[in-house]
């Protein structure tokens, strides 16, 4: 996993209608990526609603929030619409982005292993670097945790 402070690994991924995003596309703005395991699962889905709710606290911000998971473009097209989600969710359906990111790890769940997303978030500053990781994201109150390192941007 990248380290705050280090530049954010470049990614170029299609959304939910196909279009392309890539890192450089948000430049001078911050940027919060959010990984995620899978669409419109219990979590995933409160996670995201979550973000979408606080929408005007992130726009208050400049902030753009991407969703980042390995489900096709099709798969977050049917999330966005079911949820109204406002923010493009990135297919990641070789796992390119979640490996650069470090986020695609081994879980272990009732003692069966498998390879999968870790529950992560990333805020990046307007020039590009990681300020903030957070790490195996618990999802009650995590946007209000993110907002908050935002507002720490604005600041410094």
């Amino acid at each position: 996993m990248p380290i705050a402070g280090q530049p954010a690994p470049e990614f170029e991924l299609p959304d939910q209608q196909g279009k392309f995003h890539k890192l450089s596309d948000y430049q001078g703005k911050p940027l919060v990526i959010y990984f995620y395991p899978k669409d419109d699962t219990p979590g995933c889905t409160k996670e995201a609603c979550a973000f979408r709710d606080a929408t005007k606290e992130y726009e208050r911000l400049g902030a753009q929030v991407l969703g980042v998971s390995p489900d096709s473009s099709a798969s977050h097209q049917k999330f966005v619409d079911k949820y109204e989600l406002p923010f493009p969710l990135l297919a990641d359906t070789e796992r390119a982005m979640c490996e650069a990111y470090g986020v695609w790890q081994e879980k272990n769940m009732y003692g069966k292993k498998s390879m999968g997303v870790v529950r992560s978030t990333f805020v990046i500053a307007p020039d590009g670097k990681i300020r903030k990781i957070f790490a195996r994201v618990k999802v009650e109150g995590h946007s209000d945790q993110v907002l908050l390192a935002l507002e720490g941007l604005e600041k410094s």
